[in-house]
């Protein structure tokens, strides 16, 4: 009930923007054509109906991305327009790059600086009309929501300031039912769970959440049934949940209900779009692979013995072990000289890096500096090994020294490249601050994200700050 009030209120707010959009088109060319001194009105039509849908479409998407459109009140009108005024600053700046790139003929700037300015101030008075109708009228009307919370009292006023703060047309919460192992009293306590029958009879209760902790001594289940034969809908918060965890949903198996708590922020769709990223980039990166291979297999063989491929044991997604490419950029005895440098590792903890390592060779040094030692991971990527954006991918002898919580970083594909090779890695040397920019990234994520890292190690690499 709670989202789908949310859905209806901001689809109710996406027509409304529309319309007022709309309105404030025709008001502008009115004011124009009738009170700006010196200017006729010879706007073709077909240009100014264009103008008028794309600056609906476009408000609706910018304002979406200003969280204009989410499930959480705004406590107050300064919260409610600055968001809608840099809103429409961004739509009218799309506005004026459409006409200054098509150049339509007859164009008039005060049309575009009255079109922005009606745009602000009919969807701020609309949206100050409608929260004063679910504020004043449907939020204390006859219809108005009742909610009983049954909880002790730190997570029955975290369930009330969440109502209090939801997108809704009209709620209210009754009171506080507290558990009977719960020895705090207050004043929103109008009674114990045991006194739940009594309570459904004396409050007219549309709902009751039941937002009990790990209590044991709760026989839930027959609260639950109460509910279901007297009508009373009820919805549970689990006792798993606590402030400040985001990761705790609920997910279906052939309609059976499941609890998930997600160790990263990506979904099913949100895996597909970054396969089919990996993909098209891992195709691209592997035919400039095949292409500089020769020139580059040349370079290395006449540089030092050896093949012209390092293969080494990596470990990848949730413990995977799998083979990753390199050009090979060391000597041949470079393991095995490894052990006589660790007392000079520049590196804070199990990772290691050494500036000016003796086991890199004169073309290994280039093809690091310019990051081409890396394109045979595309590869990998094309294997489903690795993808383009990920988290480093270390070495065996490395996991084996990890720290519980640094298993995060590998239960995601590794990557090319990562948010720690684009925010200075150069001059980051402690292994704990790595791992907290790999467990930002899995928290954080989003496709646009890989994107955007994506440009950044391009430039990173064509400045040659360093390899990828």
């Amino acid at each position: 009930m709670f989202q789908q009030q949310v859905y209806i209120l901001n689809t109710l707010r996406m027509m409304l923007d529309a319309l007022s959009v709309i309105a404030a088109g025709y008001g502008a060319r009115y004011l124009v054509s009738y009170y700006v001194p010196d200017v006729v009105w010879r706007m073709n039509e077909n240009v100014f109906i264009i103008s008028v849908l794309m600056m609906m479409f476009v408000n609706n998407y910018v304002m979406g991305r200003m969280k204009m459109y989410g499930d959480r009140r705004h406590p107050s009108l300064w919260s409610l327009f600055w968001p809608m005024f840099n809103a429409v600053l961004v739509d009218f700046s799309v506005l004026a790059s459409f006409v200054f790139i098509f150049e339509p003929p007859d164009y008039p700037r005060a049309f575009l600086l009255l079109f922005a300015g009606l745009c602000l101030g009919l969807m701020f008075c609309e949206k100050i009309l409608l929260r004063i109708y679910i504020k004043y009228i449907a939020g204390k009307g006859f219809n108005v929501r009742r909610i009983l919370v049954v909880g002790n009292m730190t997570r029955g006023k975290l369930v009330s300031e969440l109502l209090s703060s939801q997108v809704s047309w009209g709620h209210q919460v009754v009171g506080r039912l507290k558990t009977s192992q719960d020895k705090v009293d207050s004043s929103d306590s109008i009674g114990t769970l045991d006194d739940l029958p009594e309570v459904l009879r004396a409050y007219a209760v549309d709902e009751v959440v039941f937002a009990i902790d790990g209590d044991r001594a709760v026989n839930l289940a027959q609260y639950l049934n109460y509910c279901k034969q007297t009508g009373i809908p009820a919805r549970i918060l689990p006792a798993l949940w606590q402030p400040g965890q985001h990761s705790l949903s609920v997910d279906r198996l052939q309609g059976v209900p499941f609890f998930t708590i997600q160790s990263a922020n990506f979904n099913a769709t949100g895996l597909l779009y970054k396969r089919i990223l990996d993909i098209v980039g891992g195709a691209i990166g592997t035919i400039l692979f095949l292409f500089m291979y020769p020139f580059v297999a040349i370079a290395i063989k006449l540089d030092a013995p050896g093949p012209v491929i390092f293969r080494q044991k990596r470990m990848g997604l949730n413990g995977r072990i799998f083979y990753l490419y390199k050009f090979r950029s060391m000597y041949l005895d470079a393991e095995q000289r490894k052990q006589e440098l660790l007392d000079r590792n520049e590196m804070d903890g199990v990772m290691f890096k050494l500036k000016d390592d003796p086991r890199i060779t004169k073309v290994g040094r280039w093809l690091r500096k310019t990051s081409i030692d890396e394109f045979p991971q595309f590869v990998n990527v094309l294997k489903g090994e690795m993808s383009l954006v990920g988290t480093r991918p270390p070495t065996l002898d490395e996991v084996e020294q990890y720290k519980p919580w640094h298993l995060r970083r590998i239960s995601a594909k590794p990557g090319i490249t990562g948010l720690w090779q684009v925010s200075g890695r150069n001059k980051i040397t402690n292994f704990d601050e790595i791992v907290e920019l790999d467990c930002r990234y899995l928290d954080q994520w989003r496709f646009s994200d890989d994107v955007k890292i994506l440009l950044k190690t391009v430039l990173v690499v064509l400045k040659r700050k360093g390899a990828i």
